[in-house]
């Protein structure tokens, strides 16, 4: 009797279950020549753009090839600030003022480090009334437009931090290392399923294998290739690092995005260093690719 109703109830869990997917906008790095538009995922929710973790350069195009919604986003995730990662939100911002948009959009990113602002500064800085970039933008700050950008910035942790919790989809974020450049890397449950994205990192801090345990999907930053040295390995993670925190994180679905001239064509040698820790699926992501968080 009590296995019926096991099977019961998870019949109708799933018949309730939202259909969740995270496409890669853009699988690329801060490079021109290699065809790539640089790092931006989205995550569906019920064929609704609802989440998207960075947006770099080309995302914008990506973002209407794929059909998704500036009406759809509740949320926008910032790994980090560096050029790569942001430089297409102004673009963003302008096309919305030409949509049907009137909620606030959630923004979330780290704290200020040696080179950079904190996230709400660098959001400031980008849109304020008579100090910003575009400061004819600033309306979107003060609420005088159709909506408001909403900035939180993350403080610097190595332990994980719940900043969203709101109709069943809960954020995690937990400072990862990226040089001297402040990083976070977040891990998004939606109805009991988790993907979990890296960001640009080293493993220095041994803190997204503690983020990323079971995830059905870990988006892992393949921006160096075995045997990379200097700054190369002090900023991004090599091969063998991925592999060994996939392994200890027990992901089921390995996705390696932010491919560069540097790892492209160096796909084998990339897998065998991932496949002496890590034995689950592994995808190496191309512009807009999709994938079923199951």
């Amino acid at each position: 009797m009590k296995k019926l109703i096991l099977v019961f109830l998870f019949l109708i869990a799933s018949a309730f279950a939202r259909d969740i997917k995270v496409q890669v906008l853009g699988s690329g790095g801060p490079e021109l020549n290699d065809n790539r538009a640089s790092s931006a995922y989205i995550i569906w929710v019920d064929n609704k753009s609802k989440i998207l973790v960075d947006f770099g350069g080309g995302a914008a195009l990506r973002f209407e090839e794929v059909k998704a919604k500036i009406e759809d986003l509740d949320i926008i995730l910032l790994t980090h600030l560096h050029i790569d990662h942001t430089a297409d939100l102004p673009a963003l911002l302008k096309a919305s003022f030409f949509s049907n948009r009137f909620k606030d959009i959630e923004i979330y990113g780290p704290d200020k480090g040696l080179f950079v602002p904190d996230t709400k500064t660098f959001i400031n800085r980008l849109f304020e009334n008579k100090k910003g970039a575009w400061e004819y933008m600033g309306d979107f700050l003060d609420g005088n437009a159709q909506f408001k950008l909403q900035t939180t910035v993350i403080p610097f942790s190595k332990e994980i931090k719940t900043i969203y919790d709101k109709n069943n989809i809960k954020i995690e974020a937990i400072s990862v290392n990226h040089g001297p450049i402040p990083a976070t890397a977040y891990k998004v449950s939606i109805d009991g399923k988790s993907i979990t994205f890296s960001g640009d990192m080293s493993g220095k801090y041994s803190t997204l294998e503690k983020l990323a345990v079971n995830s059905n999907i870990l988006i892992a930053h393949n921006a160096v290739p075995k045997g990379a040295q200097g700054v190369a390995k002090n900023l991004h993670m090599t091969p063998d690092i991925i592999g060994y925190i996939a392994k200890e994180a027990k992901v089921k679905n390995l996705v390696l995005s932010h491919r560069m001239l540097r790892t492209l064509g160096k796909e084998d040698i990339t897998k065998k260093e991932i496949r002496k820790y890590y034995e689950g699926k592994i995808n190496f992501a191309e512009d807009k690719s999709i994938y079923l968080v199951q």
